[in-house]
């Protein structure tokens, strides 16, 4: 059966490109599951000025291990659905990083 969290995580030559469905005005910034499959992500942030996007990039650069310039934002900045480039990271360790949980399946 194929892995579901790896649908809304693509390999490319320097890195990743993420897939996200951003929930803003949350109570946190957290990680939600899949949606749709796309990675969902609350943030604390109001989708004002640019306030999420930037929320955004900084979250996913902080979960991935990555400095936030290696996080750029391809297509979305108006919705809530997004594309991320991510550079520096293998589509393995990013899913090992956004989904802890699915490692201990694996095993």
């Amino acid at each position: 059966m194929p892995d579901s969290s790896l649908a809304c995580i693509e390999s490319t030559a320097s890195g990743i490109v993420l897939r996200v469905y951003v929930a803003p005005r949350a109570s946190a910034n957290k990680m939600l599951g899949l949606h749709d499959g796309l990675l969902k992500i609350a943030l604390a942030a109001p989708p004002v000025d640019g306030a999420a996007n930037k929320a955004l990039v900084e979250f996913v650069a902080k979960t991935l291990g990555v400095p936030k310039g290696q996080v750029t934002l391809m297509s979305g900045e108006t919705s809530r659905r997004k594309t991320l480039e991510v550079g520096g990271i293998s589509r393995i360790d990013a899913r090992k990083k956004l989904f802890p949980e699915r490692e201990q399946e694996d095993e």
